[in-house]
């Protein structure tokens, strides 16, 4: 494990110089390597999580400075591809907007016209480059994910919404996730792709995709945390909380018994390439007995 720097979690402030291009570069490979091990597809997230204007501004990044940490960001993982990819671990692009506040908490709280309108600009320069899709990641209200959804949609890109939830399954708002997705739906025509949930250990929330509903099935992936801590506990955590990688591929597993159209499993806070692994050893071989899925897994 190593320690960097990245201010307001701003991972774009890696691609500063050619070091840090290489560091990410490198980190990202790593990755890619378990899903070709595997022979598994991949996404790669951009480092553009924090790329947008509010963040930006902050940091006395100029207006061709976005630009340019968008385009680079893609570029990079467009390199990974051309070494990685294969027939069997076929590889997207996926360009991650992240929220105006805190992925925790609801913070500055907008309508969906103004977030459509804020995160514009950011997903405008990312429709421009060779991102296959892009994802909003850890939002935390719905309004949000509305304005985002449709400021994709004006670009003709498509888009997927992950939403933060903490461990009684719900959004930071106290809104349930088939409310919000409900929501979301409705607003923009059923535009996601698909939904994740992001920023939560996967035993935590199991049981909230027990129910036999239309809105469990629009739910397609997991970035779980490798802590099984709330928010607020880890937000008063002064080390980071690894957790154990062979009981975290565990816990993806008993999720994905429970929800078998799930086909897509990641990583979100304190988890590396070793969770990466766990969760391929551990759910590989279900896919393999869910005779009824032809979908691909992916990490």
């Amino acid at each position: 494990d190593e320690h960097i720097e990245l201010p307001c979690f701003a991972s774009f402030t890696v691609l500063k110089d050619e070091a840090g291009c290489q560091w990410m570069v490198n980190y990202l490979s790593t990755f890619a390597s378990v899903a070709q091990k595997y022979n598994v597809g991949l996404i790669l997230e951009t480092a553009t999580w924090r790329a947008h204007p509010e963040c930006l501004r902050k940091l006395a990044y100029s207006e061709e400075d976005a630009v340019n940490v968008n385009h680079k960001s893609v570029e990079l993982l467009c390199g990974i591809r051309d070494i990685y990819e294969t027939e069997q671990c076929p590889i997207v692009i996926s360009a991650s907007v992240g929220p105006r506040g805190d992925g925790y908490t609801p913070s500055a709280t907008m309508s969906p016209e103004q977030a459509k309108n804020y995160h514009a600009t950011q997903i405008g320069v990312l429709s421009q480059t060779k991102t296959d899709m892009i994802a909003g990641l850890t939002l935390n209200y719905p309004q949000e994910a509305i304005g985002i959804v449709q400021a994709a949609k004006e670009v003709d890109m498509p888009i997927t919404i992950s939403f933060t939830v903490e461990k009684d399954g719900k959004l930071p708002t106290g809104q349930s996730l088939k409310e919000t997705i409900y929501l979301v739906d409705k607003a923009t025509d059923n535009a996601p792709l698909y939904y994740m949930v992001d920023c939560a250990h996967p035993s935590n929330i199991v049981h909230t995709f027990l129910a036999d509903e239309d809105w469990v099935e629009r739910i397609h992936g997991i970035k779980g945390n490798a802590s099984k801590k709330s928010h607020a506990e880890l937000d008063e955590c002064t080390e980071l909380d690894s957790g154990d990688p062979l009981e975290f591929g565990a816990d993806n597993q008993e999720l994905l018994c429970k929800m078998k159209h799930l086909n897509i499993f990641g990583r979100c806070c304190g988890t590396n390439y070793r969770h990466v692994e766990e969760i391929c050893k551990s759910c590989i071989p279900v896919f393999h007995q869910l005779e009824h899925n032809k979908r691909r897994y992916t990490v």
